[in-house]
């Protein structure tokens, strides 16, 4: 059995953050993690309404495991062609290159206010070659992680299938680059998944176990004929999560597993689709 935390991404069940608590209560997720709320992306809410979100988690219980920030999810000056083949979700954020440095900023604070211990971050909407710009992205990385490590936080770098780090193997590719003690990794294979890896074992494999700090949750199949994830239940898609929850057990990972569901639910009822992927999850989990 794994004795991971469950965590939501609190959106994927309601913008109502009391409704999302009472819900985390109600089926045993202790953890939150903050992207938007109220029809407002975390970083243009005010400081009152950041406190807000910790009073309310408070009352119910619930701690804050991560800000889901978009910083790093623009389009990388003088970068080449964007790849059209993605969907680019910035999820009520809309930044430039150059505003980067300033919500980074932010994000840290925020997460400071909220006791969250990570911020997630990307790599830059995905190019057509996107090898080529590898090391510029990882060199604006690690500027950002020096800011983290300053900040006493972890920046979590998180893979992708609309930017340039997408699978298993090229996070990892750049997560050895930059320095652990800012850095970790928010290991997503339903991402990966949906970017063409067999992301269970192969994908995962790749990632050196240790540096990471955070796991996202949703599942898929993919349309061969279009080439785009169809999302479902945890453990009806292609993701393989009963062996990726036993392979985090094995590994000793001990951060949270948080629900990112993406799936649209039964008649297009998110709330209940949320609420049905907390409870497969749960139970794979006691399986694992």
């Amino acid at each position: 059995m794994a004795t991971f935390p469950i965590a939501v991404i609190t959106d994927e069940f309601s913008q109502n953050f009391e409704r999302v608590c009472a819900t985390a209560v109600e089926l045993d997720i202790a953890g939150l993690e903050i992207r938007t709320a109220w029809d407002k992306n975390v970083l243009a809410m005010s400081n009152g309404e950041i406190d807000q979100l910790k009073q309310i988690a408070d009352r119910h219980g619930r701690r804050f495991v991560a800000v889901a920030s978009p910083v790093y999810k623009c389009v990388l000056p003088d970068g080449g062609e964007i790849d059209q083949r993605f969907q680019q979700d910035a999820f009520q954020a809309a930044y430039d290159f150059a505003d980067q440095p300033r919500i980074l900023a932010r994000a840290l604070e925020i997460a400071h206010r909220l006791e969250a211990p990570v911020v997630r971050v990307f790599s830059f909407w995905r190019t057509v070659g996107p090898e080529r710009n590898f090391r510029r992205i990882t060199e604006i990385l690690a500027e950002g992680g020096e800011v983290a490590r300053q900040a006493g936080l972890r920046l979590g770098l998180e893979n992708e299938p609309a930017c340039h780090f997408a699978t298993g193997g090229e996070v990892a590719g750049a997560i050895d680059e930059l320095d652990p003690n800012p850095y970790g990794v928010v290991w997503d294979p339903g991402n990966a998944f949906a970017a063409g890896e067999a992301a269970v074992p192969h994908g995962y494999r790749k990632v050196p176990a240790g540096r990471i700090c955070h796991v996202h949750v949703k599942d898929c199949t993919r349309d061969p004929s279009r080439g785009q994830p169809r999302w479902c239940d945890i453990g009806a898609g292609g993701v393989g999560w009963q062996e990726q929850l036993t392979a985090l057990q094995a590994d000793g990972y001990a951060g949270a597993v948080s629900l990112e569901t993406h799936w649209t639910g039964p008649g297009g009822d998110k709330y209940l689709g949320t609420t049905i992927c907390a409870k497969s999850l749960a139970r794979l989990l006691t399986q694992a």
